[in-house]
Parts: C-alpha cells; sequence; structure tokens
C-alpha cells in the first residue's frame, strides 16, 4: 500500500446539543444554625479537670460550626457561577467552531497555510526569557511579512474575516487571535482525519463519518479545548526565532524543535505543519536516524482505520505546543446573567 499522507478535508465540528441549566443541588442535611455550649463545673477532687485549651476547643467548634452555616449558600452561588461560566465559554467554542468549519470547507486548499500559521506563532517561544509563543503576534505586518510567513498571508485573511463574524455574535468580548490562531489548527486536524475516514469508505460520506466517529480520536482534544483564554501579544515578536521550513535542513529543524522543549517524535508527528507537501517533508526527515523510526510509525498509523497512534501523537503535540509561554484566562469571554427579580414577576 502506497504511502498516506495528511491530506485536507472537512470534520464534524458541529457541537452537541448543550445540557439544560440545573439549580444548585440543595443539600440533604443542612447544618443547623445553632449554639454549642461547654458546661464547666468545677470539681477539685478529678483529675479531669477541663482546663484552659479545651476552652479554646470549644469556642473555636462553636465559631467553625457557625462559619459553615454561614457560608454554604456562598459556596452554593459559586459553584452555580463557574458552571455558568463554563458552559458560556463551552457555547462560545461551539460556535467558533461552526465558523471555522464554515471557513475551512470553502477555502481547503489553505489548510495547509493553517497549520503552518499556528505552528510559526508558536515557534516564537524562547525557554530562556519565558517570551512569545502562541499569542497571536504573527498577526501584525512586520511579522507576517517575514520570509517564514509571507506565504501564509492568505490563511491569516481567511481567519481576519472569520474573526468579524465571531466577534458579531460574542457575548463575552472579541475572540483573541492567539486562541483563534490554534482553534483554526485544531478544526485544519479534525478535517483531514474527517477526509481520511471518507476516502477509507470509498468517498462515502456518512460512512466517513460513521468511521471517524466510532475510532476517531475525537475524545482527545478535551486538554486542548480547556486551554481556551489565551492573550494576544501587544506587539510582533523578535525575529530570528523560526526557521524557514521548506529550506531548513533537518538538523535546523530538530535544534529548533529542542529549543522549544521537544525532540524528533515530535517533529515526525508535526510533519504535516512544516510545508505543504508532507510526503516530501518526510522523505527528508526519514534521512535522519533519530526522526526515522517515528516517521515510519506514523505512515504506518495513518494506513490503518483508526490511525490512532498518529492522530493521538498528534493532538498530544499539538495541545502542549499551542499553550507555550501562556498564561490561560479560564474565565475569559464569560459575561454576567441579568438575574430574574423573582418578587416582580406575575403569576
Amino acid at each position: 500500500m502506497g504511502m498516506v499522507s495528511f491530506i485536507s478535508t472537512i470534520p464534524s465540528l458541529l457541537p452537541l446539543p448543550a445540557p439544560a441549566t440545573t439549580s444548585p443541588a440543595i443539600s440533604r442535611y443542612p447544618i443547623p444554625s445553632s449554639k454549642i455550649c461547654c458546661k464547666i463545673e468545677a470539681d477539685n477532687d478529678s483529675e479531669d479537670q477541663f482546663g484552659r485549651r479545651d476552652i479554646l476547643k470549644c469556642f473555636g467548634a462553636t465559631i467553625g460550626m457557625e462559619i459553615i452555616a454561614s457560608s454554604s449558600s456562598f459556596v452554593k452561588e459559586a459553584n452555580a457561577a463557574d458552571l455558568i461560566q463554563r458552559r458560556q465559554r463551552s457555547e462560545f467554542q461551539s460556535s467558533i467552531k461552526n465558523t471555522l468549519y464554515t471557513a475551512i470547507k470553502e477555502n481547503q486548499y489553505l489548510i495547509p497555510s493553517l497549520l503552518t500559521l499556528a505552528l510559526n506563532d508558536i515557534m516564537t517561544y524562547d525557554k530562556a526569557t519565558k517570551s512569545g509563543g502562541p499569542n497571536g503576534s504573527i498577526r501584525f505586518s512586520s511579522e507576517i511579512n517575514r520570509p517564514e510567513n509571507k506565504v501564509l498571508t492568505a490563511a491569516l485573511y481567511l481567519l481576519d474575516d472569520a474573526k468579524k463574524e465571531i466577534d458579531s455574535y460574542s457575548k463575552g468580548g472579541p475572540v483573541s487571535y492567539a486562541d483563534l490562531i490554534q482553534c483554526a489548527a485544531q478544526s485544519a486536524v479534525k478535517s483531514t482525519f474527517l477526509a481520511s475516514a471518507i476516502r477509507k469508505c470509498g468517498g462515502n460520506e456518512e460512512k466517513g463519518n460513521l468511521l471517524y466517529t466510532a475510532y476517531g480520536s475525537n475524545g482527545q482534544w478535551g486538554l486542548f479545548d480547556r486551554q481556551f483564554g489565551r492573550s494576544d501579544a501587544p506587539d510582533a515578536d523578535p525575529e530570528g526565532r523560526v526557521p524557514q521550513w521548506e529550506k531548513a535542513s533537518v538538523q535546523e529543524m530538530k535544534d529548533k524543535f529542542a529549543a522549544v522543549g521537544f525532540g524528533p517524535r515530535q517533529l515526525a508527528v508535526m510533519s504535516a505543519f512544516l510545508g505543504p507537501d508532507q510526503l516530501a517533508t518526510e522523505a527528508l526527515l526519514a534521512a535522519d536516524p533519530a526522526v526515522a523510526p517515528w516517521v515510519t510509525k506514523y505512515q504506518r498509523s495513518r494506513e490503518t482505520v483508526s490511525e490512532t497512534d498518529y492522530e493521538v501523537d498528534l493532538i498530544t503535540a499539538l495541545t502542549k505546543m499551542s499553550s507555550l509561554g501562556q498564561q490561560i484566562d479560564y474565565e475569559a469571554y464569560t459575561y454576567p446573567v441579568q438575574r430574574v427579580d423573582l418578587s416582580k414577576l406575575k403569576l
């Protein structure tokens, strides 16, 4: 069987129906608000006298019980607020995926560029200074026009248009380019695995969707989805941190991956991010004895029905790389919910 490359198509990115919001459960065993009394009687004949430490323990228990009883409503409100925020972020992510699904489906030829755009935004990370990384700095003209990025402008324009649509329906503020670029890479990766499943079903989209749902590793994206809340850099990142992949030697690629904390395994699994011709890139990588075994492993995995080894390792590598140097704001894109004054309702 011939080698199978990581070829682009469109994934099923439609979100699952959001679960119905339920009110916080009320404890079946509420802590009563009551007083705790300690009866202290002097008994000079007894060896077990009630000392000062015992008195302090009683007072401590009293205060602790009162605090617990008074804070139970606060805990319930905090839990409810957390659930609301998580749902808001999840719904916003689903909407972003819908927008990207449509954009990528209509411009499949840009998938290799979307992957490289995400990688090049990541590869500005510098371990020594903890600067750069997937911070959206590649959006600046001074950075996108660099030799390693200039072929990626069409992909960035696609995301510019997608961002306008996303920001128009966002309730929690505009989406950052840092998040959008990485989410677009995720969508492109998913689309490619779905395309592979459809090809293995003779081009039947319905059967391909079923195959991808049954054997794909879609559930491995959980951590990636939680890393949603990257901040945009205010300026372009320094030059000279990202090589021109199509001109770089394998050693230069290995050195760059090592500089951000990754090795030959991640270099091999990310081969589709290194240029438009994955097979040509892998042929180059296979000449290196440290990378060659991984290239062979992933090529063989792509020939299987599930592609599990390749897909899981690719998701794992992208998840780790897409958060390098970033402080994730887990409250990003949330918004206050207007409370209903029940006393004003007319029943």
